[in-house]
């Protein structure tokens, strides 16, 4: 059996290879083996089209979505102005005019 490196995440010892990338059973974590492993602090957030998101840009969301608390829905292209990535499920904290604060996940977002 091969010699397989534990997890940098978990430090799990049952690692298992899935083509060209590494994955942890135990916490579901997957990295290459070329050790360009990103740090704990790197979060990676990527849109609907699979575009990396960053800190102020802007993005245009691509589906109605309907406001928690409110009678009120996000129309499809309203376009929102200097994101701030965060973590969580709702990945970006923003400012939306005539809405308000709001967080948004970025699955529902295109940049712009």
């Amino acid at each position: 059996m091969a010699n397989l490196p534990n997890c940098p995440k978990c430090n799990s010892e049952y690692t298992y290879e899935d083509g060209i990338l590494f994955v942890c059973p135990e916490c579901a974590h997957e990295w290459t083996a070329g050790g360009a492993e990103e740090s704990e602090d790197t979060q990676v957030v990527r849109d609907a089209n699979g575009n990396i998101l960053n800190d102020g840009d802007s993005v245009t969301v691509i589906k109605d979505l309907k406001v928690k608390g409110s009678s009120s829905t996000l129309k499809i292209g309203t376009k929102v102005k200097s994101i701030r990535l965060v973590d969580g499920d709702h990945n970006i904290d923003c400012k939306i005019d005539g809405f308000g604060p709001m967080k948004l996940k970025s699955e529902f977002v295109k940049k712009a």
